[in-house]
């Protein structure tokens, strides 16, 4: 049975879809079968695999709205050992299409429920918000992952995220847990890094990954060129990191 991991942070530009494309990349090219799941309307973690998010007859919006199976949504096979759940703008709509919808929570858990038997590891991009999407994730979703930038104001918002995870494991998903903390956009030239992850490490009872994601312009390059790191530059810092946090996850997760 597949392990469902939401990738959530409230915050934008902390690495949160970066991290759901390479993470999912990488444990494809560990051998693992996995699902990448695109639930942020901006869709830019379905173009990060190369796909053409506007010409797709279904995606997670049809999905959402039962107007598609799962299996039709599916792009299979984008990479080896890698299939996509893709999305583009149109699933903004959802949130206010499915307002008097009940149960609207576990549509997704739902769907994925036909499918998650055929993985090792279903990932789950949610968008920059605490919204009716990304709670849909999280009711889904075994464990969080939270990716947190090596900046000044890491921990902003760090509580309200852990403080919706504990709401919905109260009320939604009581099978919720948090799979830990990684640190993205690392700059090892800096004190600012260091002392945001000893910061961190000191306020946080969460579970920290040992692999940090160093800022690295081939990891930024990769997105426009439709390709996972370990796919667009496979001996850089980026996708050794990232092979590095799977091989962890796979540990944790046996």
């Amino acid at each position: 049975m597949g392990k469902i991991i939401a990738i959530a942070n409230q915050k934008g530009g902390v690495g949160k879809t970066t991290t759901s494309i390479n993470l999912s990349a990488a444990l494809a090219e560990k051998g693992k079968k996995v699902l990448m799941v695109d639930i942020d309307p901006q869709g830019n973690a379905t173009s990060g695999f190369g796909i053409e998010k506007n010409d797709l007859d279904y995606t997670v919006y049809e999905l959402m709205l039962n107007e598609c199976s799962v299996e039709q949504c599916t792009i299979s096979e984008v990479i080896p050992n890698l299939s996509v759940l893709p999305t583009n703008v149109n699933l903004a709509a959802a949130e206010i299409e499915l307002i008097d919808v009940e149960k609207k929570e576990y549509i997704l858990k739902n769907e994925l429920d036909w499918v998650k038997d055929k993985y090792d590891f279903i990932i789950i991009d949610c968008p920059p918000s605490l919204s009716m999407l990304t709670v849909n994730a999280m009711t889904c979703a075994d464990s969080v992952l939270v990716p947190i930038q090596c900046e000044y104001y890491a921990l902003e918002g760090l509580s309200q995220l852990i403080h919706t995870v504990n709401l919905v494991k109260t009320r939604l998903n009581a099978d919720l847990e948090m799979e830990g903390v990684v640190f993205t956009m690392y700059d090892s030239r800096t004190n600012l890094s260091a002392e945001v992850v000893e910061n961190v490490k000191e306020n946080l009872e969460e579970r920290i990954f040992n692999t940090v994601i160093p800022r690295n312009i081939r990891l930024a390059e990769a997105p426009s060129f439709g390709q996972p790191i370990t796919i667009y530059d496979p001996r850089s810092a980026g996708a050794q990191s990232y092979l590095e946090l799977a091989g962890e996850l796979i540990a944790a997760n046996r």
